[in-house]
């Protein structure tokens, strides 16, 4: 000890000192500064939250916005992480009441469900991806559209394919002949013929069979031909390079069964598209609410527009994700303090702060879901 320095501390750094001691010999004095930080983070994750679904509604006012149904996968997650959350509790429980093997068998099935949360997630991201939804995406196809002419005269695309004589049409993002739909084999068989020009990156790849049997291209209403090995058009001009990158493009559409929107399936049936609120129909490629056709710029201005919801549903989704991973992360302290033996009826406050944390992103998760499910 030393006596000199001690007489001449200033009776405020006493105080002060008095103070510091008295907060490292004060447990509860320790578990409220950690319980602050927790609560801290929870306030920040909450305002983000708020913010990205604040931002939702407001985009959706004057956008045109996709609603479709949300994965299966995020159901099972939902699932999943409420008994994980459970389970963090009963190994709370039971390590206050000192029963060790229950209490690790809890917080381990925590961490695990854990996991299968994260699992179910990513399956849930590839079933988005599965029905046409992306981070970055667009409403309607624009590159390799499908061809054909409009009322208004205006052409939809530049390619056309007759089928056994007669012009296949595009109603959505379905494929018909006489006006009936392609059955499985004919559609396979537009897959086959097409697949031929997925590969085009140059003049030199375009290697052309099966030409003129049952298909035959069509360029802005002109039959093509094949003339030594080149679609040539009817003047015998070989098609220019960046025609056949657009023949590339609608080749690869119809082998991800697109027709016009990236959506898979049909409108009004597996997804749903509405401006201002208002819930619109498309029919002969034109849109339309409650049967009335939409001023001419609105036609056009879904091919420009970005599928703004899929974003939303990406990030919003992938944020809670991110912050599912790096509490995990945490939990593999908790886990490991608990398989030593470490947590008991003396002391569980590391186990009650990562359940708190725990308990708010499954409440957070729930709260997403109710969401995007009412709203999206």
């Amino acid at each position: 000890m030393n006596i000199e320095s001690d007489l001449n501390e200033t009776p405020e750094e006493v105080g002060n000192n008095a103070k510091v001691n008295k907060m490292e010999m004060d447990p509860l004095v320790k578990e409220k500064m950690k319980k602050n930080l927790v609560y801290v983070s929870i306030f920040s994750g909450v305002m983000l939250f708020a913010g990205l679904t604040s931002a939702y509604i407001v985009s959706m006012g004057d956008s045109f916005w996709i609603k479709f149904p949300l994965p299966t996968s995020f159901w099972i997650s939902t699932a999943v992480i409420a008994l994980s959350s459970l389970f963090i509790q009963l190994g709370i429980t039971f390590a206050k009441k000192d029963k060790q093997k229950l209490s690790k068998l809890f917080v381990v099935l925590t961490f695990i469900f854990g996991l299968l949360f994260v699992y179910f997630q990513y399956k849930g991201y590839g079933e988005l991806v599965d029905t046409g939804s992306h981070l970055r995406g667009d409403i309607m196809v624009v590159d390799g559209r499908y061809g054909g002419i409009g009322d208004d005269g205006r052409y939809y695309g530049y390619y056309e394919v007759k089928y056994n004589g007669k012009f296949i049409e595009i109603d959505g993002n379905d494929y018909l002949v006489d006006q009936k739909k392609l059955t499985s084999t004919q559609f396979s068989e537009l897959k086959g013929f097409t697949k031929q020009f997925e590969k085009i990156e140059n003049t030199k790849d375009l290697a052309v069979s099966n030409y003129g049997k049952s298909f035959v291209l069509y360029y802005k209403q002109q039959p093509i031909s094949l003339i030594n090995g080149k679609l040539c058009l009817p003047d015998s001009s070989a098609l220019q390079f960046v025609d056949l990158l657009r023949l590339r493009d609608l080749a690869i559409n119809i082998r991800a069964e697109r027709g016009d929107f990236f959506m898979r399936g049909k409108l009004g049936k597996d997804f749903h598209i509405y401006f201002k609120g208002k819930e619109l129909e498309y029919e002969n490629r034109t849109w339309k609410h409650k049967g009335k056709r939409l001023e001419d710029y609105l036609q056009t201005k879904p091919l420009e527009s970005p599928d703004t919801s899929s974003s939303y549903l990406w990030i919003i989704t992938f944020l809670h994700l991110g912050h599912i991973i790096f509490t995990l992360l945490y939990m593999i302290r908790i886990v490991n303090s608990s398989l030593l033996g470490r947590f008991t009826s003396s002391d569980t406050l590391s186990l009650r702060l990562g359940a708190i944390f725990w308990h708010y992103l499954a409440l957070l998760w729930v709260y997403l879901l109710l969401f995007l499910l009412f709203i999206h």
